[in-house]
């Protein structure tokens, strides 16, 4: 997990360096891992201040481009851009946040502790960090369970403590892994009302997901399949350009397409 920007959680900073159009751009990104080809040449923009999802079945390589994003995923090739910097840029270290498939917390720390940790490598001190720790624990409603031990809470639980982790340091773009496996409808629809604020405030939100019934809530889609991708576009566009009534119709037309033209 990285988690920096000296910032209170969940509060839109003016000052915080204006990212530009894009907040993400690839060109011609290739990742080859144990001799297999795992992205093949991917093009694409993320614009800043959206969600935007990024979905696909596993397998498709959405794990591998969020690391390439972060900086620490090996053997990339191509062009990468974040924030207007070379991905994995040292400047980066406090705009960026990245919450992991498996919860990246620590098991023998309580939820407040964890967070409380990752506030202090965000650079946040005293009252403010009092504050941006109690503001990402209400954020995704751990407070009453917050002198819990890591270890004691269920699967569903570590991983909101590890959204916690990530949100405490206000970063300008956040990239989460698979954010709502393990959840129950109510809290899924929580952090995906949660998710539409940091956007409303500014913040670039970039969400991976195999479950196609989340591509409505995002501003943006990106597909892939295969290390490749299939169509970036508007969940209103997916839609009319395939003549369905769901993502999971529209991303079956589309390999539908992509057979018949092969």
């Amino acid at each position: 997990m990285i988690v920096h920007n000296p910032k209170p959680c969940l509060r839109y900073d003016s000052r915080v360096t204006a990212a530009p159009t894009s907040a993400v751009r690839a060109r011609g990104l290739s990742v080859v891992r144990g001799g297999k080809d795992i992205l093949h040449g991917v093009d694409l923009d993320i614009p800043a201040g959206h969600v935007t999802g990024l979905l696909g079945p596993s397998g498709s390589g959405k794990t591998t481009l969020m690391r390439a994003m972060v900086g620490v995923q090996d053997n990339v090739t191509g062009e990468l851009t974040v924030l207007g910097e070379p991905a994995g840029a040292a400047a980066l270290r406090r705009r960026v946040g990245y919450d992991t498939q498996a919860a990246s917390v620590y098991a023998d720390l309580t939820v407040r502790a964890n967070v409380e940790y990752f506030a202090s490598l965000a650079g946040l001190r005293g009252s403010d960090a009092k504050d941006a720790v109690d503001a990402a624990l209400t954020s995704v409603d751990l407070t009453f369970h917050a002198a819990q031990r890591i270890a004691s809470l269920s699967g569903g639980e570590r991983s909101r403590a590890s959204l916690a982790a990530t949100f405490v340091g206000n970063p300008e773009l956040i990239i989460l892994d698979e954010p709502t496996v393990g959840l129950d409808p109510v809290l899924r629809r929580a952090l995906w009302e949660l998710f539409r604020r940091l956007a409303d405030d500014g913040r670039t939100l970039v969400v991976s997901s195999h479950v196609m019934d989340e591509a409505s809530r995002c501003d943006r889609l990106i597909l892939m399949r295969d290390g490749r991708v299939m169509a970036s576009t508007t969940p209103d566009d997916l839609l009319a350009d395939t003549g369905t009534t769901d993502a999971e119709s529209a991303f079956l037309a589309l390999i539908d397409r992509e057979g018949s033209a092969s």
